[in-house]
C-alpha cells in the first residue's frame, strides 16, 4: 500500500501534465488567457522535473517573443545590404560575393521603393554561364514588408506559411528602416546562430576563385602561413591582420580601403569607428 502511495507521489497531477503537453505541442504560439498562467505551468513542470530549466529558459524566451516587435531586433537601415534596381550587373554580383547573404532587398528609384527581393541563388547561373547582361528586374521576388510595431512572433508564423525568410521593415511614415529574417527571430529563442554564410572567428575562407573573406583578427603568422609570403613577422608591429592594415595605412581605415602585399590586394569590408572586423582578401 505504501509502495503504491509513494509510487503516486512521484509522479505530477495528471491536470498539469495535460496543460503542459498541450503547451509544449505548440511552444511558439500560446493560445491562453494569460502570460502568467503559462509561466505557473513552466515553473511546476520545472519543480516536478517534466522539463530542465534550459527548457524552461527557451520556453519563457518564446512568451517574451510575443511582446518583442521587430523593430526590437531587426538589422537598421545603416546596416543593410541593399541592391539597387538600375545598378551595373557586376556591381551586384561583386556586393553578392563580398557581402556573403542570401537575399538582397532591391530598392528603385525612390530610396523608400522596394522594388522586390533577389535571391543569390537565382543569379548564380547566371554566372556561372558567363552571362553579364541580365535584368535583376525579371529575377525579384515579391518583398514582405511590414510595420516596426508587429510582434515578432506573428511574423514568424508567417514566415512559416509563405516559407519566406525576410521582411522589409518600416516605420509609420512608410520609410525604410530595417529589415529583419527567420535567423534574427529565432536567435531570440535559442542565441546565436551560425549559418554556412557565417565566417567563423580567426578564420580565412575563400568564398570564389582567389578571393578570400578573413576575420581582423587573424593572427599575422597565421596569414603570412596561408598566403606563403615572403614577409617576416618578427618585423611588422602587429599581432593581427586588422593592426598590419592600420600600420599599413597609417591610419584607423574605412570600409573600401585597400593595401597591396605582394600578389594580394586586402580591402576592408566592415568596420566601425574603433576596429577593422572583416577584409576581403584577392590575389592578383
Amino acid at each position: 500500500m505504501n509502495q503504491k502511495l509513494e509510487s503516486e507521489d512521484n509522479h505530477p497531477p495528471s491536470g498539469i501534465l495535460t496543460k503542459i503537453k498541450k503547451y509544449f505541442r505548440n511552444p511558439f504560439f500560446i493560445k491562453t488567457q494569460s502570460v502568467s498562467e503559462i509561466t505557473d505551468f513552466l515553473k511546476d513542470a520545472v519543480d516536478l522535473n517534466i522539463i530542465d530549466k534550459e527548457a524552461e529558459s527557451i520556453a519563457n524566451k518564446a512568451i517574451r517573443l510575443g511582446k518583442t516587435t521587430v523593430k526590437e531586433i531587426m538589422v537598421p537601415r545603416v546596416d543593410m545590404v541593399t541592391v539597387g534596381l538600375d545598378e551595373d550587373t557586376s556591381i551586384v554580383i561583386d556586393r553578392i560575393i563580398e557581402s556573403g547573404h542570401s537575399r538582397y532587398p532591391v530598392i528603385g528609384k525612390d530610396r523608400d521603393e522596394v522594388s522586390g527581393i533577389l535571391l543569390a541563388k537565382d543569379i548564380l547561373p547566371k554566372i556561372v554561364e558567363g552571362e553579364s547582361n541580365f535584368n535583376v528586374l525579371d529575377m525579384l521576388r515579391e518583398p514582405n514588408i511590414v510595420p516596426e510595431t508587429k510582434k515578432a512572433d506573428s511574423l514568424l508564423e508567417e514566415f512559416k506559411k509563405d516559407k519566406s525568410h525576410l521582411a522589409v521593415v518600416i516605420d509609420e511614415y512608410g520609410v525604410i528602416c530595417g529589415l529583419v529574417t527567420i535567423e534574427d527571430i529565432l536567435e531570440e529563442l535559442v542565441g546565436e546562430i551560425e549559418d554556412e554564410h557565417d565566417i567563423e572567428e580567426d578564420e580565412i575562407v575563400e568564398i570564389s576563385m582567389g578571393t578570400f573573406s578573413a576575420d581582423a583578427k587573424v593572427e599575422i603568422e597565421d596569414f603570412i602561413k596561408f598566403f606563403d609570403l615572403k614577409i617576416d613577422a618578427m618585423n611588422i608591429d602587429a599581432e593581427t591582420l586588422g593592426g598590419f592594415v592600420i600600420n599599413q595605412l597609417g591610419v584607423l581605415p574605412k570600409v573600401g580601403d585597400k593595401i597591396e602585399i605582394e600578389n594580394l590586394v586586402i580591402k576592408v569590408t566592415h568596420a566601425d569607428d574603433r576596429k577593422i572586423d572583416k577584409v576581403l582578401i584577392a590575389k592578383t
